[in-house]
C-alpha cells in the first residue's frame, strides 16, 4: 500500500511537472509571440522615421527636377540671346540698306538717261561715281543684287507682276526686270520684281 501511495505520488509530481513544464513554454510562446510595449514603441518610431524619409526623398526629386527645368530654361534662354545676337550682328545693316533702295533704284533711273552734251555727261559721272561708291559699300556689308533676266524663276527670289508668252524662250524664265532685288547675306530683303515666260 504504501509502494502504492508512493507510485501514484511520484505519478502526481510528474504529471504536475509536465503540467509546470508545458505552462511555462505557453508563457515563453506568448511573450515571444507579443512584442513588449517598448519593441512596439521602437517599430512606430522605425515606420514614422520612414514615412518621414519618404516625404523628404519626394521633396528632393521634386526640387531635384524644378531645378534641372529652371537650368534647361535658362540655357535655352541664353542660347536665344545669342542667337539673336547673332543674327542682330549679321543683319545690323538692314534697314538701313531698305530705307536706301529707293534712292538707288533713282540713281540707277538717272543713270539710264543719256547725255547729250558735256554739262549733262559730268552731272551723269558724278551720279555713276555716287552709284558705284554706294553700290561698293553695301557689298562690304553682305549686299548683292539678285539675279533676275535670264534666270529660271524662283518665288523666294523673284515677285512676277507680269506673265507673257515669249517666242523661243522657255516657260517659268525671267524675261524683265522692273525693279532689282537685294539680298543680305543669305537673307532676300526685296525680290526683284519681274515679267515671267508662260
Amino acid at each position: 500500500m504504501a509502494d502504492e501511495k508512493t507510485t501514484n505520488s511520484a505519478e502526481m509530481e510528474q504529471q504536475e511537472n509536465v503540467q509546470v513544464e508545458e505552462t511555462v513554454e505557453e508563457v515563453f510562446e506568448e511573450a515571444e509571440a507579443t512584442p513588449s510595449n517598448e519593441e512596439n514603441a521602437v517599430e512606430e518610431e522605425l515606420k514614422a522615421a520612414n514615412e518621414k524619409i519618404a516625404v523628404l526623398e519626394a521633396k528632393l526629386e521634386e526640387e531635384t527636377n524644378r531645378y534641372l527645368r529652371l537650368q534647361a530654361d535658362f540655357d535655352n534662354s541664353r542660347r536665344r540671346s545669342r542667337l539673336d545676337m547673332e543674327a542682330a550682328q549679321t543683319y545690323r545693316a538692314q534697314s538701313l540698306v531698305m530705307d536706301l533702295l529707293p534712292s538707288i533704284d533713282n540713281l540707277e533711273r538717272a543713270l539710264k538717261i543719256e547725255a547729250v552734251d558735256e554739262q549733262t555727261q559730268s552731272l551723269y559721272t558724278g551720279v555713276e561715281m555716287v552709284y558705284r561708291g554706294i553700290i561698293e559699300a553695301l557689298k562690304k556689308e553682305g549686299v548683292e543684287a539678285i539675279e533676275a533676266v535670264g534666270t529660271e524663276f524662283d518665288p523666294h527670289l523673284h515677285q512676277a507682276v507680269m506673265q507673257e508668252e515669249v517666242e523661243g524662250t522657255e516657260s517659268n524664265i525671267v524675261v524683265e526686270e522692273f525693279q532689282k532685288g537685294y539680298k543680305l547675306k543669305d537673307r532676300v530683303i526685296r525680290p526683284a520684281m519681274v515679267k515671267v515666260s508662260q
